[in-house]
């Protein structure tokens, strides 16, 4: 019986997941597909409804909607309870149970770089899911100060009690106050859309050097405005798609409860842009 996996969202069209999931299933010889299925903010809770209906096996969750899922899951593991946010969810007989892959999947290319957190300095731009995700995995790995800048000041507040509720300090600067800050960032991190649609970098590059790690979690460009920049900056470099192949590894094993094809789900992601 065919098995069918979704990814929703709004922009989606972007979505590098049906193309990794699908050259997974294909290596395997599994009876699956995966689709990307765009869905507005004030459609959530509708379509959501709509795949159970279909009985969907299952979903990836991206912007704008890892939040506000979780009034439509019927359980969630320790990590959403922690988060606050899924990005993975299970299909078991209309119960729906939701996951957070993105916290281990973004940890896990500052580990294979052998980077230390411990007691680091982050300047992460964005307050959404995958924000609280980050701070999270930060805060894990005792990181010891986050500076959020956001657009939406309300995010951001929430953001910023979150964070210290876990024990990460935690203060909210403005886009406006962002050309005051000083080169004494560990970490820079892009954790909003900006980037998506090539918009300009809009983090001062006068704070980063060559020990700065610049991880930009939007992998569609590759090569972000920020990524450009911070390369002639000789930064470390940490691209979107890392963290994508990270979770999107763990979604596959939750779904399945086996072992995903790592490499030919790396080839599919690095097959799917170009780098120029």
């Amino acid at each position: 019986m065919l098995k069918t996996f979704a990814v929703i969202g709004d922009p989606i069209e972007h979505s590098l997941s049906p193309t990794i999931h699908n050259a997974a299933f294909r290596q395997l010889g599994l009876e699956c597909t995966y689709i990307a299925y765009r869905v507005s903010k004030d459609q959530l809770e509708e379509e959501i409804n709509s795949l159970k209906k279909i009985k969907i096996s299952g979903f990836n969750v991206t912007i704008p909607h890892k939040i506000n899922v979780l009034k439509y899951l019927d359980d969630v593991d320790e990590n959403c309870k922690i988060i606050g946010a899924s990005n993975t969810v299970i299909n078991e007989d209309g119960f729906l149970k939701g996951y957070n892959t993105d916290m281990d999947g973004f940890l896990e290319p500052i580990k294979n770089r052998n980077v230390i957190i411990k007691n680091s300095n982050i300047l992460l731009l964005g307050a959404g899911g995958a924000a609280r995700a980050i701070i999270a995995g930060m805060s894990k790995e005792k990181a010891k100060h986050v500076t959020i800048v956001n657009r939406n000041n309300e995010n951001a507040i929430k953001l910023e009690k979150f964070s210290k509720s876990i024990g990460l300090e935690a203060e909210i600067k403005t886009i406006e106050e962002m050309s005051e800050l000083h080169a004494d960032y560990n970490f820079i991190i892009n954790s909003s859309s900006l980037g998506l649609k090539n918009e300009a970098n809009i983090i001062p590059t006068k704070i980063i050097n060559d020990e700065t790690v610049v991880y930009d979690i939007v992998y569609k460009p590759v090569n972000t405005e920020l990524i450009k920049e911070s390369k002639k900056k000789n930064a470390v470099i940490i691209y979107g798609y890392e963290m994508l192949l990270g979770q999107a590894v763990r979604s596959f094993e939750i779904w399945l409860n086996q072992k995903a094809p790592y490499d030919t789900m790396k080839k599919a992601i690095l097959g799917g842009f170009s780098w120029l």
